[in-house]
């Protein structure tokens, strides 16, 4: 199970699954797959250029807002007047009143396995206060301060920490800034603007040294978030759930490759199944922000980690067989498939463990999800002194096959039962056929599908929404080893998220 950001269908590395925002491939491409790393549909993936296309003008709302609230740090300096010696001015409360923010450009940078993000041309008009000594003399007033053509570049570099997290890094940032043009009110300032060409070099100079600073503190801020990220974690209190990076993130000029572990364990013995996962394609969907695979390998595990936590099995009494049902758990009842059975013993309530033999292994072919079932029953006479006197063992083999789908924002699906078996394991009370138990259990089970399942899978779950996204015009089909999801997605970027 896993993530990648692709231009192109890829095969999976045997781990798990994969979460690919495709995109149009480029000239030339000839629609052969290629490899692709172990992913996870459940990481929080940094998408390639149609959802970084869309992340970025909520990123832009979100600067917009800032600047609003910014308060640059004051800039002090020296202006050298010949003969008549220097002067010493401060810069105070400067805000950011008025802006032309252009739409930052955002793009994969494979030299530096990152990204790169630029803004060009950006206007500001800056006001706050100023303050001036020369000697014994002080002065103050107000300022604008109108900043032209403003251009910064930042490398925002991805790597793998030692406990498995994606961690951000600046390679480089570059700031510059045409040109600014000050305005001094109050005060001296008709004879210190004689004087503004021989410092706003250095204020030039200034402003551009400390917007680096601000980006890289903004970096610092998200790998913060991101050192703070359990990779792995309690799902319920049966299953854990670990996904951490496998190796190091892969760039390439419209790619982005994450590889996770992505393996369910038991809680309680978190031991490793059997059985090795399989690499697979998943075929690119243009028109879609990205897509979702996963392998069955991720399903058997967990469903191998319940298995090894002995958690398969259940105690089945007559207080929960429906008081309709013709056949009830005692040994008069159960006299109708086993004659001999209330001779030996009359009159007595019966109990059923039923427990799987072996895991339960999902096997996704495609347009069908089929689940096959390895498992036994055995039956038990409940003696007057509660004590249980074990009867007879069978073996139960059974499969069954299931459609999933995506409608109205919803999960759904529909099961049905391919084959039910029982068969004579063991037997105290002699033998018996066994085909007319079969037959009614598997009335049960078909009644049970058509009436409850069926009815709750038709009504489906609605797909999850992550913090700051929501999945739209979502598609699932189903090909062979694994199921994958196609899906637009609407983000929603807050102050907070930026902290």
């Amino acid at each position: 199970m896993g993530f990648e950001s692709s231009s192109r269908p890829g095969s999976l590395h045997p781990a798990y699954g994969r979460l690919c925002p495709p995109f149009r491939p480029p000239d030339g491409f000839n629609g052969e797959p290629h490899r692709r790393w172990p992913m996870l549909p459940l990481a929080k993936p940094l998408p390639p250029e149609a959802p970084l296309q869309a992340g970025k003008h909520a990123v832009t709302d979100w600067i917009q807002k800032e600047l609003d609230l910014i308060t640059l740090p004051d800039i002090t300096g020296e202006i050298d007047i010949s003969i008549f010696g220097s002067v010493d001015y401060t810069l105070t409360g400067i805000r950011i009143v008025k802006w032309d923010l252009p739409e930052p450009s955002v793009q994969f940078y494979p030299d530096a396995t990152g990204f790169k993000a630029s803004i060009s041309g950006l206007n500001a008009v800056l006001s706050g206060g100023w303050m001036m000594d020369y000697g014994i003399i002080s002065q103050s007033g107000s300022f604008d301060l109108a900043a032209s053509m403003v251009d910064v570049t930042s490398v925002v570099e991805l790597g793998k920490d030692a406990g498995g997290r994606l961690s951000v890094s600046s390679g480089s940032c570059n700031a510059k800034i045409g040109d600014v043009d000050i305005a001094l009110y109050g005060g001296a300032s008709e004879i210190l603007q004689f004087f503004v060409d021989n410092f706003k070099g250095d204020i030039i100079t200034t402003i551009e040294n400390r917007i680096c600073p601000g980006v890289q503190t903004l970096i610092g801020n998200l790998e913060s978030h991101l050192q703070a990220m359990n990779v792995s974690f309690d799902v319920d209190q049966i299953l854990t759930l670990d996904l951490p990076l496998s190796d190091l993130p892969v760039i390439k000029a419209s790619s982005l490759n994450l590889g996770l572990k992505g393996e369910f364990f038991g809680i309680r013995t978190h031991k490793d199944p059997p059985f090795e996962a399989k690499p697979f394609t998943v075929p690119e969907q243009p028109g879609y922000m990205l897509s979702v695979g996963l392998s069955e390998f991720t399903l058997n595990s967990a469903l191998y980690g319940c298995y090894s936590d002995g958690l398969l099995q259940a105690i089945i009494n007559d207080s929960m067989v429906p008081p309709f049902s013709p056949v009830h758990l005692n040994t008069s009842s159960m006299g109708i498939f086993i004659p001999q059975l209330p001779k030996m013993f009359p009159g007595l309530l019966m109990t059923l463990q039923v427990y799987a033999k072996k895991e339960p292994l999902f096997s996704l072919q495609p347009d069908a999800v089929k689940l096959g079932v390895q498992g036994a029953v055995k039956a038990f006479a409940i003696q007057p002194n509660s004590t249980l006197t074990p009867l007879f063992t069978l073996n139960v083999n059974s499969n069954f096959s299931s459609k999933v789908w995506i409608s109205d924002g919803r999960l759904k699906g529909s099961v049905t039962m391919d084959n039910f078996t029982l068969t004579l394991a063991a037997s105290e009370v002699g033998t018996f056929q066994t085909a007319p138990l079969e037959k009614v259990a598997k009335i049960g089970i078909q009644t049970e599908l058509s009436t409850k399942v069926n009815v709750l899978l038709a009504k489906g779950v609605i797909l999850p929404r992550m913090k700051q996204a929501q999945l739209v015009n979502s598609v699932l089909k189903v090909e062979k080893g694994f199921i994958a999801m196609s899906s637009d997605a609407t983000v929603f970027l807050t102050d907070r998220d930026f902290d």
